[in-house]
């Protein structure tokens, strides 16, 4: 009975693997979802954005995150990133008004973003959680199932 304690936990919230990749054309400026005020923000006096992407296809996975970040190149350019579910798979929808965000000096800035994930027949509710650190160049990605 003591195993079954354990594993409950872990089956009441399974985690996914969301995936990070370098701007590709997912980052195309004709996915911006509009209002761009509405669907992107910016943190740490401007240095961070964060903005919604909408790829139309597939449809069940046509939203992606995209976030520029420091450390910048030699030549002055942000890091710029998308976070797909899935390769080339975005998610069934990602509720940008629901972004929360919150800051700790030993970790960085933490987004909290709360979505739907297409996974066969049925969509998940998910929270995507994207922890970024200025002065390292990777995002660290979670994605977690939402018990409603």
């Amino acid at each position: 009975m003591k195993w079954l304690a354990l594993l409950l936990p872990l089956v009441a919230s399974p985690a996914f693997a969301a995936e990070i990749t370098p701007c590709d054309w997912r980052a195309s400026t004709a996915a911006l979802v509009e209002p761009w005020e509405d669907n992107s923000r910016s943190f740490a006096n401007g240095v961070i954005r964060v903005a919604l992407l909408d790829t139309v296809e597939p449809a069940a996975a046509a939203f992606h995150l995209l976030v520029l970040s420091p450390p910048y190149t030699a030549l002055g350019e942000r890091q710029c990133h998308v976070i797909s579910a899935a390769q080339d798979m975005g998610y069934l929808s990602l509720d940008f008004a629901g972004l929360n965000a919150h800051y700790d000096p030993a970790t960085g800035l933490t987004l909290d973003l709360p979505g739907e994930r297409y996974e066969g027949e049925e969509a998940l509710p998910v929270t995507l959680t994207v922890r970024i650190d200025q002065s390292a160049p990777d995002l660290l990605v979670s994605e977690e199932v939402r018990v409603e």
